[in-house]
């Protein structure tokens, strides 16, 4: 709270800041100093009325106490002067506060526009840290590329090509092992040192899941030589043989690790994919070893479910199939069996259709064989003497002659 005097009644009060701030404002105003002008010109006025009305009284009162009136008149003109001193005092006092408000609004603006300039001078500021921070850091990363690439140059120039290999199958061993025990707590990474089929890879990497089941295996091959050596080798030339150790060792993909063919924009993109040659094979510079694992191992982990879910309708399907397969088997027995019954059962009925016809046969043979006896029988027993001499001169001689004897 601010406290304040009245310059009519002479009494203090106290008003809050936003009073305090339109009192401010109004002291700014032209239109307040106009007023305040005015009102010393009124009071001027009441002035000069109050000197004139003296002046009327001190005539009127002369009379009486000439000596009395003009010591009221220095009085009153003291008093006058006194509060014309006190008046242009307050004038004296707000001009000069007005001069502070002014001046404290200036310095305001000033701080704001000061903080404002510093503000933005930070912010360029910054910005420059900023530009100056990915220029560094730009260049750092140019540096150590270039750092690699004289670190390989340098290590080409010295070593042999055999060496060269070695130094590349440590530092794919070495990355591995840096991330095994938060990365690949169930997984074998060993040099494949196992030569019994003719031929053998560089590394095998194995990963199970939680209950042992294989997840995912891959055959990598590391291929490196100097720059001086003299017959150049590319990256296809290995193809065929890493396919071949990956088949022989069992495993699902095949990854060649490669420095050769170093000028080659194909394989400086990252990771080339080179399937349509050989199954699930890949080239890839030593950097993209690690990424190289983790993809394929995530596609196979993603693709977990989907096995489990397969191999779950598989033998649904396998179940099925056994059954189909014991309900064929059944009717092909079944209708074996009943082939075989049907045959024979036909065949016992062709013999009995072939006894019922001998049968028939030897029926009718014997019906013939009685009714020739029959006709046989009649025959002798219509035969006589007379019929047999008949036609006969000689035979019926004889026969009479018997009979006369």
């Amino acid at each position: 709270m601010n406290e304040i005097i009245c310059p009519h009644c002479k009494k203090a009060f106290k008003i809050d800041e936003a009073g305090f701030a339109d009192i401010l404002k109004q002291v700014r105003d032209r239109e307040f100093e106009k007023e305040i002008n005015e009102r010393i010109r009124l009071l001027e006025r009441e002035k000069d009325s109050a000197v004139k009305l003296a002046e009327a009284n001190t005539k009127n009162e002369l009379q009486a106490s000439v000596a009395k009136k003009e010591t009221e008149i220095v009085k009153l003109k003291a008093d006058k002067e006194a509060e014309i001193s006190r008046l242009q005092a307050k004038i004296s006092a707000a001009e000069t506060e007005k001069k502070l408000a002014v001046s404290e609004a200036v310095n305001k603006v000033e701080k704001e526009r000061s903080e404002l300039a510093s503000a933005l001078k930070i912010k360029e500021q910054e910005k420059k840290l900023l530009e100056s921070s990915l220029k560094e850091k730009h260049a750092a990363e140019l540096k150590s590329k270039d750092e690699m690439i004289n670190y390989y140059k340098e290590m080409k120039a010295k070593l042999s090509t055999k060496m060269l290999g070695e130094t590349l199958e440590q530092h794919c061993e070495i990355e591995f092992n840096k991330l095994r025990a938060t990365a690949f707590q169930n997984a074998y990474f060993e040099k494949d040192n196992d030569a019994r089929t003719g031929s053998k890879g560089d590394y095998i990497f194995r990963e199970e899941d939680g209950e042992g089941n294989e997840l995912i295996s891959i055959m990598f091959e590391m291929k490196n030589e100097a720059d001086e050596t003299a017959t150049k080798h590319k990256n296809e030339d290995f193809l065929r043989e890493l396919d071949k150790d990956r088949n022989e060792k069992k495993c699902e993909y095949a990854v060649l690790v490669s420095l050769l063919e170093s000028d080659s924009e194909l394989y400086n993109t990252g990771i080339v994919d080179v399937s349509h040659r050989y199954a699930k094979m890949y080239v890839i510079r030593p950097q993209f070893f690690i990424p190289m694992i983790t993809l394929l191992r995530n596609a196979a982990t993603n693709s977990l479910a989907y096995k489990s879910e397969l191999a779950l309708v598989r033998k649904q399907n396998i179940d099925i199939t056994n059954f189909e397969e014991k309900l064929n088997s059944f009717k092909d027995g079944f209708s074996r069996n009943y082939e075989l019954a049907s045959r024979k059962f036909r065949t016992a009925i062709e013999e009995i259709d072939k006894t019922i016809d001998h049968l028939q046969k030897t029926k009718e043979n014997l019906l013939s064989s009685e009714n020739n006896l029959r006709l046989a029988n009649n025959k002798a027993e219509d035969l006589t003497i007379k019929r047999l001499t008949h036609g006969n001169p000689t035979m019926k001689a004889k026969f009479e002659e018997a009979a006369g004897e």
